[in-house]
């Protein structure tokens, strides 16, 4: 039995895990509010962050867990995909306890980690499945055929599901991270209300900024006519876009089903946890007849406890890397 430290702080969030043989005991994360005055993440801002959260971070995880540092076999962090800055901060004290402990260390991919949160609470997972991951900086169609055999089938050209929400949002006048205001103004509004222009890729790529582009000139053309108009039709708008991303990424999946044989489907990442798509997705899979797996909220966004349970089955692997390792700004599966 295996008691693995797993460590995120691939972005803003700084968080730190105890995974037990495959089951996640402690799952904390600190949360920075300071960017929400900037409209986004500002990397220095939030490696300084990381640094003042991530010893206390730490400490909580292992003191909710109910074991001592020294029971702990192995430190799994996030080598990347992230801010680097970010990234240092997290594998800088990966490093520095495994070295006084004498343990050994476990690199992560930080979007395997998205897919693989599907492992922790989905007991009947069946493979193949097909894992649509979507966050702010990432969206990938991944084929996974075993708990750490994944291949990438589909990606942003461009920009993520996950932006295109906050951009909107922020088209809106809504504050910093606007996606979840517009999945609850969604909620109250019409989802036909609007149109906008879709991507027309033949592959299983996705692009959203052109979709980006088309709210762009529409909000124009409209508060030209309209000062008001946002204000006025704010639910309309958020169920509409949000309705637009969705298809999208509903679209391809199915195209990916055709080409991929899959026994379930799946989804992972921040954007994950949007009411809209959980429903969609969920409605998908009942009328193709596969199961679908869905990550409990807290393993949607950032999370440590997703880098442990890839942490888990790399150590039953032995897996590990050395004290050279260095934190990757771009690190592909």
């Amino acid at each position: 039995m295996a008691l693995i430290l797993a460590i995120e702080s691939s972005c803003d969030d700084t968080s730190a895990a105890i995974c037990r043989d495959g089951e996640i005991l402690t799952n904390l994360v600190a949360n920075q509010k300071v960017h929400e005055n900037f409209g986004g993440v500002v990397p220095e801002l939030a490696s300084r962050a990381h640094q003042a959260n991530i010893v206390p971070v730490v400490s909580e995880a292992i003191r909710l867990s109910g074991i001592h540092k020294n029971d702990i076999d192995a430190i799994a962090f996030t080598q990347g995909p992230g801010l680097m800055g970010s990234l240092l901060v997290g594998i800088s004290f990966a490093k520095g306890f495994a070295l006084a402990n004498n343990l050994p260390l476990i690199a992560v991919n930080h979007m395997q980690a998205h897919v693989a949160a599907n492992y922790i609470e989905n007991k009947n997972l069946v493979f193949p499945f097909i894992c649509l991951t979507v966050s702010g900086g990432h969206t990938q169609l991944v084929y996974v055929t075993d708990y750490l055999k994944m291949e990438i089938i589909g990606n942003t050209i461009d920009d993520a599901a996950g932006e295109a929400f906050d951009k909107a949002a922020k088209m809106f006048g809504l504050p910093y991270p606007g996606g979840p205001l517009v999945d609850k103004l969604a909620k109250e509004g019409n989802a036909t209300a609007f149109k906008f222009n879709k991507p027309k890729l033949a592959d299983l790529n996705y692009s959203f900024s052109g979709l980006k582009t088309s709210i762009l000139y529409f909000l124009q053309k409209e508060t030209a006519k309209n000062p008001a108009f946002i204000q006025e039709h704010l639910s309309d708008l958020c169920a509409s876009v949000q309705t637009h991303i969705i298809d999208i990424l509903i679209d391809k999946l199915e195209k990916a089903l055709t080409l991929y044989p899959a026994k379930a489907i799946a989804i992972a990442g921040g954007v994950s946890a949007n009411s809209g798509l959980r429903q969609k997705i969920t409605q998908f899979g009942a009328d193709k007849n596969l199961p679908v797996f869905i990550p409990a909220f807290q393993y949607c966004t950032d999370n440590a406890g997703m880098i442990g349970i890839v942490g888990h089955y790399k150590y039953l692997e032995g897996d590990f890397c050395d004290q050279n390792t260095l934190p990757l700004a771009r690190f592909a599966f």
